[in-house]
């Protein structure tokens, strides 16, 4: 098995032998060996050997480069497509615009880098001031499992635009689609060391983090999140970049009861809820108005088709990725409705496997339950005597990525929008919407302000401000106080 990519060579790793498994039947997909230290450490010195010459690279060789990863991904998006759905249970919908959007990013972060981290020049009366920006050097991508393909693609494009040199871990559950994109990167040229793939779980991250890097750029939990804040508090030199989820609030005030429901659903429910931005807090207001809108996303949810990326009919959720997230969930779940939370919908195991679950939405009005991100389709519900305490009911959480308000009312709005903590807040669409063209990231136990998506220019590059005269000329008139 060839599951390191490391100097433009594939090679076997030499660690603890895993496998990735289909969450929907069980079924090995993949085999391999996870990287040891003293692979960890080649791919390093690889990175790190690569890092002048791909700085030095001329930018349109750079974006070449990148733009023929994206043609890559596409003559592979169907066969791409489809082992994501099956790694991590997705519809095969979902995984396909998965795919779709590593391929828009290169786009998107051509156009980013040119806009937020380029070069321009003003001329001065003594010749020009200059702003250049150079990139950091050996960049670590550890990646998440439920967008195993986009989320570190979000990293590496704009960090080897930029001229970084990257090694990439992906989330242990996924191993299959980070060789995808290793491989995608060997086709389109990569040359030796710019790109590098290990393989393994938290022993090789741990490895990597403790190496000769410049820059962790990783999306995952709060607590892990944590830990890489204390591990580089003493090391300011290292570029840390961190989008770490979130317990997101959804107020739903006021408007069709169904049109509102549809946007809870796919805020709360959408990849089995194991998206980061997903809403995790209906917030509604006592009375007729609340009692309709948490009706009619009762009914909608129980509607959700839930099955395998390849049944004969299209399902809207599939598995969550293992069984450990069901049984996080269910004991989550169980917790609230014995500090005296109220079922509105049940969440259940099924029977088809330990993976597929149920939304559920549980009744938690009045009562204190955790500050914890439940990452499942499970929506608590509280209702609120007025707008200003569902804002702060929102605001009630050490999280701050995503937020929304379902309202007719611009007044109510303008009041949210200026008093909502988060860093990406949606009015009558879905939390989870977000554009490629604009910055993705959160505040609090969310990130620490480094922004992905477009904004992923900022930290893959620093900029370096410069006076330049073609030749020197005698200053000594401009300098005072001489005899």
């Amino acid at each position: 098995m060839t599951e390191l990519y490391i100097n433009g060579q594939w090679t076997g790793g030499r660690g603890a032998a895993f496998v990735s498994t289909d969450p929907a039947t069980g079924e090995k997909l993949w085999t391999g060996h996870a990287a040891t230290d003293p692979d960890c450490a080649a791919a390093l010195a690889a990175a790190r050997r690569a890092f002048p010459g791909w700085a030095d690279t001329p930018l349109e060789e750079r974006v070449a480069l990148v733009k023929r990863f994206a043609e890559q991904l596409e003559r592979r998006k169907p066969a791409f497509a489809e082992a994501i759905a099956r790694e991590t249970g997705k519809a095969l919908w979902e995984a396909t615009a998965e795919v779709g959007s590593m391929i828009a990013k290169v786009g998107v972060s051509i156009a980013a880098y040119s806009e937020r981290t380029g070069e321009r020049s003003a001329d001065t009366d003594f010749g020009r001031a200059v702003l250049r920006h150079r990139p950091h050097g050996v960049m670590v991508v550890l990646g998440p499992y439920n967008f195993p393909g986009h989320l570190p693609n979000g990293h590496i494009v704009p960090a080897l635009i930029a001229g970084d040199t990257v090694v990439f871990k992906p989330s242990e559950l996924t191993p299959h689609i980070g060789q995808l994109t290793a491989e995608a990167w060997a086709a389109a040229g990569v040359p030796a060391g710019v790109f590098n793939l290990v393989q393994g779980g938290r022993e090789t991250g741990a490895a990597l983090i403790a190496g000769d890097i410049d820059g962790l750029l990783f999306t995952g939990s709060a607590a892990a999140g944590m830990h890489f804040r204390r591990y580089f508090a003493d090391k300011p030199h290292v570029i840390l970049a961190l989008e770490l989820g979130g317990n997101n609030p959804l107020i739903a005030w006021d408007g069709d009861a169904e049109a509102t429901a549809s946007i809870i659903v796919q805020s709360a429910f959408i990849t089995t809820g194991q998206r980061c931005s997903c809403a995790r807090r209906l917030i509604v207001p006592e009375g007729a108005v609340g009692d309709a809108v948490i009706a009619a996303t009762a009914a909608l949810a129980s509607r959700l088709r839930i099955g395998a990326w390849n049944d004969n009919q299209e399902a809207f959720m599939g598995p969550l990725i293992d069984a450990a997230p069901a049984e996080q969930a269910a004991r989550a779940v169980a917790g609230f409705e014995a500090a005296g939370g109220k079922a509105i919908l049940p969440f259940r195991l099924l029977d088809r496997g330990p993976s597929f679950v149920t939304p559920a939405m549980i009744d938690v009005t009045g009562i204190a339950v955790p500050d914890a991100e439940i990452f499942a389709p499970v929506l608590q519900v509280r209702r609120v005597p007025d707008f200003d305490a569902a804002i702060a009911a929102a605001n009630d959480t050490a999280f701050g990525l995503s937020a929304g308000l379902i309202s007719d009312d611009d007044a109510l709005w303008r009041q949210f929008i200026a008093r909502s903590r988060a860093g990406v807040v949606n009015r009558n669409r879905p939390t989870t919407g977000a554009a490629g063209n604009m910055p993705f990231g959160g505040l609090g136990e969310s990130g620490n302000h480094r922004p992905s998506a477009y904004y992923a220019a900022d930290y893959c590059a620093y900029p370096v401000a410069s006076f330049e005269a073609d030749r020197a000329f005698d200053q000594t008139g401009a300098i005072k106080g001489l005899d």
